[in-house]
């Protein structure tokens, strides 16, 4: 009989921790290990499970990571920038698999994790879904495929209470068509557009960012060519993908050498 795996999730009363939470109790090879918050929150000393609104479930939320890490043996992160960082020290330190889905992170932020990374196994995406890292993939390919005859356009539509633009998912997607196309996204990238522009520069990859309603997540990536379009797209309509994702790579990453590794890994997709 496999042995139940412990997890702790950071943020726990958000809506993706307590769906995260949910899948774990659901999840046949897991159970719950800790329950973090900010200090201060109402749900520190309270059963998370009846914090919830279900039956208790014997774990305490705590604002304290070393006491919530202490009984798990992986973390499933989906926070903010700064508390991912600092998460991530602590993870390293009690010597469980880090997964983090936070997104908004900036290249400096995601340089500090390397130093934990050299300890622990950290496992990031922009996107936890198998779908979006195989359209990743693709986007790789085909961009490598085309040359700047082709305009590269990323467009993302997200629900109107998600704070950053553009997506994690759709710097993820930018990457992969600047690692195919063998440049850095950062020197060519093109995104918030606002008045006299003035024409598109050849062999930029643009963003748009759409707010609205309760959306999931759409990306498409597109390809425009002088009388021609490819168009790759990704719709999500259920969060819990991301969530039963993020289970997915909690499980690879046990017993995985100390490192930074992404869903293409977890997926066995890397080249």
């Amino acid at each position: 009989m496999t042995q139940s795996i412990g997890i702790a999730i950071t943020g726990v009363s958000g809506r993706m921790g307590q769906m995260l939470a949910r899948e774990v109790i659901a999840h046949p090879e897991m159970h719950l290990a800790g329950g973090i918050e900010r200090s201060g929150h109402d749900w520190i000393g309270q059963d998370l499970g009846e914090a919830m609104g279900g039956t208790a479930t014997g774990v305490i939320v705590t604002d304290n990571a070393a006491e919530g890490f202490a009984n798990a043996k992986a973390v499933i992160d989906f926070t903010a920038p700064v508390a991912t960082i600092a998460f991530a020290a602590a993870a390293a330190e009690a010597g469980i698999v880090h997964v983090i889905g936070t997104t908004g992170m900036t290249a400096d932020e995601i340089a500090q994790l390397k130093a934990p990374a050299s300890r622990a196994v950290i496992v990031r995406a922009g996107n936890m879904s198998l779908g979006v890292n195989l359209l990743t993939l693709l986007t790789r390919k085909v961009a490598a495929a085309l040359d700047e005859d082709f305009d590269i356009e990323i467009i993302e539509s997200h629900h109107n209470q998600k704070v950053d633009a553009p997506s994690g998912t759709a710097l993820m997607l930018g990457e992969a068509a600047a690692e195919g196309r063998g440049v850095a996204l950062a020197e060519v990238s093109d995104s918030g557009r606002d008045g006299i522009t003035g024409a598109r520069k050849r062999g930029d990859i643009g963003f748009s960012a759409i707010r609205g309603g309760d959306i999931v997540g759409e990306h498409d990536v597109m390809f425009a060519g002088a009388g021609e379009r490819i168009v790759l797209r990704h719709i999500a309509s259920d969060r819990s993908l991301f969530a039963r994702g993020a289970l997915k790579a909690a499980l690879w990453g046990q017993g995985r050498d100390a490192g930074e590794y992404d869903m293409l890994d977890v997926l066995g997709l890397s080249d």
